[in-house]
């Protein structure tokens, strides 16, 4: 079932890609982005009645399942979830928008009962599997909804002259002050550094959850 909607939703970021080079094609770069994102998550977030990766890979698994670290891979998907959601929540808020993290504005920690704040690069196995036993899955999901919204309202307030421009040093620095990122993945603040706003949309938002629920397909196949 997952395989038609990759392949289009390939073709369609193909098609955003270029839409984000031209200026007077942004209403068209915004749709695309709105699209490509709804796929990405829970189809009640975006209420676009569109196909959801998250709810195809998600429907019918167990607690235990969403927890479990399959023999010979790395992630449970518990914890693509949670990353995926914390590079989202950090990058569009504090990068794109110079906006507070819904993690910390609503708090979510609290909620998912939780203590890590970062986005899990550079995180051991030990705990990666820690994480995966602990996390609140109901908040989780909540939090993860909380963050596609708010993603989506960050996107439409965007202007067009503001796609070419590059993160501020000031927002970087934000993403040390709170512990985003690891000190052993200082290397991503690096990459982020280099990117523009297009970049940043092609990327955390959207091709990143992509490549996360591929990932997060193979774990059900190994688990179900």
């Amino acid at each position: 079932m997952m395989e038609p909607h990759r392949k289009a939703w390939n073709q369609q970021q193909q098609a955003l890609r270029q839409s984000l080079t031209r200026l007077d094609d942004f209403p068209a770069a915004i749709e695309l982005f709105l699209g490509q994102h709804a796929m990405l998550h829970a189809a009640g977030m975006s209420q676009a009645g569109m196909y959801s990766f998250e709810d195809e890979t998600l429907d019918e698994l167990t607690i235990e399942q969403m927890r479990t670290i399959p023999l010979n891979m790395e992630h449970s998907i518990a914890w693509v979830l949670w990353h995926m959601t914390r590079i989202e929540d950090a990058t569009m808020n504090l990068l794109v928008a110079g906006s507070p993290q819904i993690l910390l504005q609503e708090g979510w920690l609290e909620r998912m009962e939780i203590p890590e704040c970062d986005t899990g690069n550079a995180m051991d196995p030990g705990s990666m599997a820690g994480l995966s036993a602990a996390i609140n899955l109901a908040a989780l999901r909540a939090y993860r909804r909380s963050v596609g919204i708010r993603t989506r309202a960050i996107v439409r307030q965007l202007q067009a002259h503001e796609l070419k421009q590059k993160v501020a040093p000031a927002r970087l620095e934000q993403m040390t002050a709170q512990g985003v990122v690891r000190a052993e993945a200082g290397g991503l603040l690096k990459y982020w550094s280099g990117l523009t706003i297009s970049g940043l949309l092609l990327m955390p938002p959207t091709r990143h959850a992509f490549v996360h629920w591929t990932e997060a397909q193979k774990i059900k196949q190994k688990i179900s």
